[in-house]
């Protein structure tokens, strides 16, 4: 079946009354969750996969991606307005847009900003419609030394380009394939790291660990910064509308940004942080007025917030085919497919088309339902900024304790949560990041099975990894992704200084 009849197919359950609430519901959330500082997609995904014990995969994961992508139309509002990015793939939005704020310009960033997102979200819906396949294409000629050098694969690349630090990566990366061993062997029967405590022996549940390093990790972090900066609100004055000029000045910034934004989702680059930046100084090299940067230039907004939305969406490409999450919130989605018992690969284009079709489909309409929300609704976005701190953090900390436990009315849940938690605010003060933890506690358990499985096909000789080319290119790309960046960072300055 081609792409154009999977695509309708996908828009039959998208535009059911059901899905296109949930989606309502997530592009609300995800726009919400974007406007408060502190409060990111990631740390909200997490916070609801409880509910994945009670709602539809279909309209559970319609949901959690409108939450993802809707943070990135929410966050520009942060940054515009109050000069503090609630996510950081805004910090560059912050740099021009609480300029042009102050100077009594809030509505045209506000609106560079939405419609931007819309036209960068959309185009790279139809790049993820058309590459997807091809990708699934490859992926069907796995066998498991190919899908075990690609966990490694992304085991690595999650490692190195989500922290500011490979090694501490690796840390996160080995607690997660730790945690992930905890329970029953499935092949051996033998219990493995349970210390004799019998409610390890299932296993620690993913759900757990996510809103313990996410939802509570987070928020004792943030609050324990709460008195620590002054924030002024700037005041959305005058017409939201773009002028005929601000058009001129943004379609162009518009269409360069989501050419670089999809790529770098697509790929583990970094996130949307490089695209951004990138955006940036290309619309700032551009510029007939390089000067009016620092000071307002409205391409300085509509190009990277382009970007972060285009490379939000591109990281769904990887995720859907690949199962490599490419971003902290990718990795929470990939547990919240795991909870229905589904792994994302190219075997799920198959075994379940109509609900991967139908999340890409949403996409399309999320999109749409994020223009209208975010254009005539900005006084009521605004409206949240006044949300106290201590009663909103002290509200995720009541949600994360209720939903963990209300999935298996365990006290030892709940522990286990605030132990978690505490770690994860110790990870977030010294730099360590979280999302390795979940890679590896979700990813681990795979490689290992694969590994398994080749050992057991080549009668225990380790050389099929080297001996079949595309796992052995993978592994190459996997050393690469270690090995290079260290190596440029010892030898370029040095060749620079020569």
């Amino acid at each position: 079946m081609d792409v154009w009849a999977q695509l309708a197919n996908g828009f039959a359950v998208a535009l059911t009354a059901q899905n296109l609430m949930w989606a309502l519901v997530g592009v609300t959330l995800g726009t919400a969750v974007g406007v408060l500082p502190g409060v990111g997609p990631a740390v909200t995904v997490a916070l609801l996969l409880p509910i994945t014990t009670k709602v539809d995969a279909s309209g559970a994961l319609i949901m959690f991606a409108g939450i993802y992508y809707g943070a990135m139309y929410g966050g520009s509002t942060t940054s515009i307005l109050l000069n503090t990015p609630g996510e950081s793939a805004t910090i560059v939005t912050a740099m021009e847009g609480n300029q042009m704020a102050k100077r009594g310009r809030a509505g045209p960033a506000l609106a560079t900003s939405a419609i931007g997102s819309f036209v960068a979200g959309t185009i790279a819906t139809v790049g993820l419609t058309f590459l997807s396949p091809l990708v699934v294409e490859l992926g069907l000629k796995f066998g498991p030394p190919e899908y075990f050098a690609l966990m490694i694969v992304a085991f690595t690349t999650v490692s190195s380009v989500l922290g500011d630090s490979t090694l501490r990566g690796m840390a996160g990366l080995f607690l997660g394939l730790a945690i992930g061993l905890v329970g029953i062997d499935n092949q051996t029967g033998q219990a493995r790291f349970s210390y004799g405590v019998p409610q390890l022996l299932d296993g620690i549940e993913v759900v757990t660990i996510a809103v313990g390093l996410f939802a509570v990790g987070e928020t004792i972090y943030f609050a324990s910064k709460m008195n620590q900066v002054q924030e002024k609100l700037e005041e959305v004055s005058g017409s939201i509308w773009m002028k005929w000029d601000d058009w001129k000045r943004s379609w162009k910034p518009w269409l360069r940004g989501t050419v670089i934004g999809f790529p770098f989702g697509s790929i583990p680059a970094g996130g949307a942080e490089i695209p951004t930046f990138l955006s940036y100084a290309i619309e700032r090299k551009l510029a007939k007025d390089p000067e009016e940067f620092g000071h307002g230039a409205i391409e300085g907004v509509a190009g990277p917030e382009a970007a972060n939305n285009a490379s939000s969406t591109g990281a769904m490409v990887p995720l859907l085919t690949l199962g490599l999450p490419t971003s902290a919130t990718a990795a929470i989605l990939l547990s919240a497919f795991q909870q229905y018992g589904l792994q994302p690969g190219p075997l799920l284009f198959e075994a379940n088309p109509a609900l991967v079709w139908g999340l890409i489909a949403s996409f399309y309409v999320g999109n749409v339902m994020l223009l209208v929300l975010n254009l005539p609704m900005v006084g009521l976005w605004v409206k949240l900024l006044a949300i106290p701190k201590p009663q909103l953090y002290a509200g995720i900390l009541v949600f994360a304790t209720m939903g963990v436990y209300g999935m298996r009315q365990s006290p030892f849940d709940v522990f286990l949560l605030y132990a978690v938690g505490l770690v994860g605010f110790l990870m977030r003060r010294y730099g360590f990041p979280a999302a390795p933890v979940i890679v590896g506690m979700i990813l681990g358990p795979l490689a290992e099975e694969q590994m398994r499985r080749a050992l057991a096909i080549s009668q225990g000789d380790p050389m099929i990894f080297l001996n079949h080319p595309l796992s052995a290119s993978l592994l190459a790309v996997a050393v690469a992704v270690v090995v290079v960046p260290g190596l440029w960072r010892h030898f370029g300055p040095r060749r620079k200084a020569g």
